[in-house]
């Protein structure tokens, strides 16, 4: 049996998650929705070899909480290879696509909050024209 989704497990900060839900609240969306946007917003930023670096610096930094998410298995299958290009660059391997989807959110989560919002709107205005093209 197939499945379009795959749950992962990420760990961060009880800060990072709040932070997280009050996301997913202003864009009346879930956690797993924004954990996505947040990834495609994400991975685009994250082509320098020094990136690497501060994926494995987020990784570094004591994150309490545990989150499990829901992500579409395209998306998710995007780990798998950039957890092998941290190890390529760093010489250090990650140990599963939950820790690199849990770097790569902790970076997201670092900016500013009012751009993160921003973002999110913007992704959102393009998933409600595409929802009403097709429902017409």
């Amino acid at each position: 049996m197939e499945c379009d989704e795959v749950m992962l497990t990420v760990r961060i900060t009880a800060g990072e998650q709040l932070l997280l839900r009050r996301l997913a609240q202003g864009h009346r969306s879930d956690v797993s929705e924004v954990v996505a946007d947040a990834l495609l917003d994400i991975i685009p930023t994250l082509s320098a070899p020094g990136d690497a670096y501060r994926l494995l610096g987020a990784l570094a930094t004591p994150a309490p909480c545990a989150l499990t998410v829901w992500l579409p298995t395209a998306l998710a299958d995007l780990l798998v290879p950039g957890a092998a290009r941290i190890a390529q660059v760093t010489d250090v391997r990650v140990e599963s696509a939950s820790a690199a989807l849990g770097a790569a959110l902790r970076l997201w989560l670092a900016q500013d909050p009012v751009r993160l919002a921003a973002n999110l709107s913007v992704m959102h205005a393009g998933r409600s024209s595409a929802a009403a093209l097709a429902a017409a």
